[in-house]
């Protein structure tokens, strides 16, 4: 007859065949070199921890501020030899500011496209798009346009000023006199268009 293992053949404290598979369990003891209450050193100009300062509004003052006040951290932390290049400023962006933008080519003006748009009904809008090309300030031209034509008027996409009502004959005179530097050929007005 077979032998057959029971739990009273297991005896306590001795290895279980599947124990040996198991890794060891890390002992949750400090290190021996550190000692309680651990001290944290704090940086006198963004108050974080030297190792993030680099990560903070104000590298370059907290550089200074460790070299005079901590040299042997700042030297142990290679602040001093790490100078940043102006190319490096470029490229980083600071905190609450915008990132590098890059300048836009000026094109040679385009033109002045003048549209009817149908609302409903009866109604319709004007839109006009080109302006910015001649560099015009689209805020100064639509407050002119809703002053003018004693309606509603808005900047609604980049380059695209809306006007109520149909008033593309009167817009086109306007602008050839306001703005001398639109030519009669560099303004075309397109008829209706489709929104």
């Amino acid at each position: 007859m077979a032998a057959v293992e029971t739990t009273e053949d297991i005896v306590e404290g001795a290895e279980h065949p599947s124990d040996s598979t198991r890794p060891p369990q890390p002992t949750p003891c400090p290190p021996v070199d550190v000692s309680y209450p651990i001290k944290v050193i704090y940086c006198g100009e963004c108050g974080m921890p030297p190792e993030y300062c680099e990560y903070g509004p104000c590298y370059d003052k907290c550089k200074l501020w460790l070299e005079n006040h901590l040299p042997e951290l700042a030297s142990r932390l290679n602040l001093i030899a790490d100078d940043i290049t102006d190319e490096d400023k470029k490229k980083r962006q600071t905190r609450g500011g915008k990132a590098l933008v890059k300048s836009k080519k000026k094109s040679d003006p385009q033109m002045v496209k003048i549209y009817r748009v149908h609302r409903n009904k009866k109604k319709y809008v004007t839109m006009v798009t080109g302006l910015k090309s001649f560099d015009i300030d689209l805020k100064v031209a639509t407050k002119l346009f809703a002053k003018k034509f004693a309606g509603g008027s808005s900047i609604t996409n980049t380059d695209e000023i809306v006007v109520q009502g149909d008033v593309s004959d009167e817009l086109y005179d306007l602008i050839i006199e306001t703005w001398s530097e639109i030519d009669d050929d560099k303004i075309q007005n397109a008829g209706d268009a489709k929104r």
